[in-house]
């Protein structure tokens, strides 16, 4: 998957990180992919890279989460790349659509990264999400379902979080979506 990771450096170096923090996990994600032509793929340990959206209501009031299998946690919907992807925003959009069941159109420009530890992503449990996440906004009326990778897929209020860890990611989106269509 070499063009799935030349696509990812130049999503990434085309990004404007909100914050130094920010910046730092663009470069490491990008040095990442420079040491790794398999960064984007699960197999490549113990770190790769993953693609996420953060789907926002039309009136950016609301955010809508899975509740993951997995982790019993609450998250926005994302995943691994697959080799038919193409692009990191591809697998992030496959990715919100098989979760949530919503055709959404994805702005092409990350709007948060993070990385984090992921112990129940293969058998070694040493695995690291280098995480990057799209914003798109459901249109109104929009309805959701549940897939079988989620116990649940529900709206929250963005300034009632379900996982305090999102407040971060969802306030850039947030913020992102209002520049764009200001209401």
């Amino acid at each position: 998957m070499p063009e799935l990771t030349d696509d990812a450096r130049s999503v990434l170096r085309r990004m404007d990180p909100a914050d130094p923090g920010q910046r730092a996990l663009r470069d490491r994600f990008v040095a990442h992919l420079e040491a790794h032509p398999d960064g984007v793929l699960r197999t490549c340990r113990p770190d790769h890279v993953t693609a996420s959206t953060v789907v926002l209501s039309a009136d950016a009031s609301r955010v809508l989460l899975t509740l993951h299998a997995k982790a019993g946690r609450w998250f926005q919907l994302g995943g691994h790349a697959e080799p038919g992807d193409g692009t990191l925003l591809a697998a992030a959009r496959r990715e919100a659509v098989e979760e949530s069941g919503l055709d959404v159109d994805l702005d092409p420009v990350p709007v948060h990264l993070d990385e984090h530890a992921v112990p129940f992503c293969g058998p070694d449990g040493d695995a690291h999400h280098l995480d990057v996440r799209f914003v798109a906004v459901a249109p109104d009326g929009a309805r959701h379902a549940v897939s079988d990778e989620s116990l649940d897929v529900r709206w929250w209020p963005v300034d009632d979080l379900p996982n305090p860890d999102l407040a971060a990611m969802v306030a850039l989106a947030v913020d992102r979506v209002r520049v764009t269509d200001p209401r």
